[in-house]
């Protein structure tokens, strides 16, 4: 919301505003809603379908037994980072721009993380077994291979899953007890109440809330770099061509960040449209969001140039040999759609105009987030179907399984946003008003 456009507002119109957002669901919202649930109908039928039958229904083949589930799990886990990134980091830095949509971003954040952490127990394939990855006093006397990246991987999403939860829960204290004061109907009266923990807007209860808020985000920060470096570690670890590498961490979390931005501006703009919230979502938000993503699109292009550019520079003719198939070889077509769109795909936000330009916007969006789940792809399929041995080279293709979970796991996302957005409160009502000038005496509130 930019400075000029504050002037026009009131306190009471910013609560009727968002608290409007939460009226009755018109067919708008079950013309996408129910859809939605048809997909992850789907998805539970092929993840059904894949315990009774086995693994072997997937396209898991030798020597590929990392697949869409892995990559799906990386691309998750890295659509939740731009939650933390706009929540936490911009609230230290005091980033204006980051008031209208944090709160989306950091929805964004609990449901990625929430699909993610689905990944690693489909592809264990006896998913009933997934509490053995949790490290537990047993009477077996069975203790967790700390070796393994699974474990690393409960560890990471559980940590990243309870602090970005209870930030995000947090924050929403004091909207929610806006809403409860709005609201009339009896039964949503009661759970606004019960979800508002009985706040009354004192100068106590602000001075706490203030304190807390800032010390959750100085929690969360660490989480961007911590939680994504230990997925990246999954590969780094392995002494596999196109794996191996030092540069695996900065590389992934600049990757995560740049695809979550992406994520939040294509939620925002049907959702700033469909709302009507024009004036509380602006330009001003989606050009800081468009200045970040060419930020850490450039650190991601210059890691592709990087990972190039070593395994030619080392002479080693595994890593050249893993290089020369990604460009050249079955799967070429998808490493150079992820060139695409994540390297030129983002050149035009460099120039105001369609920085400006919704459409553009929407459309740099959609190709960001299709070039970084291909990426995950192509590290994770390339480099495990093209080793050390020409022997033990092989072809992953997916199966129709993988692909109905996959568009179970989207469907599964959007669904938990479309809730939320008719559930709590979407914008944030606090901050927004820390920003409007200070009503007169007497005057409208």
């Amino acid at each position: 919301m930019s400075q000029n456009e504050n002037n026009s507002f009131t306190y009471s119109q910013v609560t009727n505003d968002v608290v409007r957002m939460l009226e009755k669901p018109t067919y708008k919202w079950w013309a996408l809603f129910l859809p939605t649930l048809g997909f992850v109908g789907i998805g539970m039928v092929c993840f059904f379908y894949q315990v009774y039958t086995g693994l072997g229904v997937a396209g898991y083949r030798h020597p590929v037994f990392w697949g869409v589930y892995i990559t799906n799990f990386v691309f998750w886990v890295g659509i939740a980072h731009s939650g933390t990134l706009i929540s936490a980091i911009l609230y230290l830095f005091r980033a204006r721009f980051r008031m209208s949509i944090y709160r989306v971003s950091e929805a964004m954040t609990v449901f990625a993380v929430l699909t993610a952490g689905l990944f690693p127990i489909i592809h264990l394939g006896r998913a009933w077994n997934f509490y053995w990855l949790f490290p537990y006093p047993n009477q077996r006397e069975l203790w967790i291979n700390f070796k393994s990246p699974l474990v690393w991987d409960v560890f990471a999403v559980s940590t990243y899953l309870t602090v970005s939860s209870v930030f995000f829960f947090v924050g929403m204290i004091p909207d929610i007890a806006a809403v409860r004061d709005k609201v009339t109907a009896v039964p949503r009266k009661i759970i606004y109440t019960i979800l508002s923990l009985g706040w009354k807007g004192s100068h106590w209860e602000w001075l706490h809330y203030s304190r807390a808020y800032l010390y959750f985000a100085a929690l969360a920060t660490p989480l961007v770099l911590s939680v994504h470096s230990v997925v990246s570690w999954d590969f780094a670890m392995a002494n596999v061509p196109g794996w191996h590498s030092t540069i695996f961490a900065p590389y992934f979390v600049a990757g995560a960040i740049f695809s979550g931005l992406a994520m939040v501006i294509t939620l925002t703009i049907p959702l700033r449209k469909i709302f009507r919230l024009e004036n509380y979502i602006t330009m001003d938000n989606y050009d800081g969001m468009a200045k970040l993503i060419l930020f850490t699109g450039g650190i991601v292009t210059y890691s592709y140039a990087t990972e190039i550019l070593l395994s030619w520079y080392t002479g080693s003719p595994f890593e050249w040999g893993q290089t020369y198939y990604r460009m050249t070889g079955p799967y070429a077509p998808l490493f150079w759609t992820m060139i695409f769109c994540n390297v030129v795909a983002p050149i035009p936000l460099w120039f105001k105009k369609y920085r400006s330009n919704i459409k553009v916007l929407f459309i740099i969006s959609l190709l960001i987030n299709i070039g970084m789940w291909f990426e995950r792809f192509n590290i994770i399929t390339m480099s495990l179907s093209h080793e050390f041995e020409p022997g033990a080279w092989g072809i992953y293709k997916i199966s129709w399984v993988e692909a109905g979970i996959t568009a179970g796991s989207f469907a599964w996302f959007f669904m938990f946003f479309l809730i939320f957005i008719k559930t709590l409160p979407a914008v944030s009502i606090a901050e927004i008003k820390e920003i409007l000038p200070v009503p007169k005496k007497g005057g409208n509130k």
